[in-house]
């Protein structure tokens, strides 16, 4: 996931520099990939379309319909919140974060890796 997250730093320090789409929906899948990992469970449904949605966080197991604790976010968003560049709080009172439900705040599982660092 390090090296996939690696490969878009660019366009996390500079939103003009996009990177190709088969890198971006790697780093978003691998990072999802691993939020399923660090908070296994069913409860919580975090979407970053056009890319991946995830099921995460211990609780009640949705399984029909629109999931009660949903997070969704645009892929930068949600890379920037993964590697710690972006306030869980700061982006949803940006509206770049919708997070309904008692169970959607996954911020205590971020960031899932650090790409500043040597």
């Amino acid at each position: 996931m390090r090296d996939a997250v690696l490969a878009v730093r660019s366009w996390l320090d500079d939103a003009a520099q996009k990177p190709a789409r088969a890198e971006l929906a790697a780093a978003v899948r691998l990072s999802l990939r691993t939020l399923e990992q660090v908070a296994p469970g069913n409860s919580v449904e975090v979407r970053v379309p056009p890319f991946a949605a995830v099921q995460c966080v211990t609780g009640p197991r949705h399984t029909r319909g629109t999931p009660p604790n949903v997070v969704e976010t645009d892929p930068r968003t949600w890379l920037l919140l993964a590697t710690g560049r972006l306030d869980w709080a700061a982006a949803v009172e940006r509206g770049e974060l919708t997070a309904s439900g008692s169970r959607s705040d996954v911020s205590q599982w971020l960031p899932l890796v650090r790409i500043d660092e040597p």
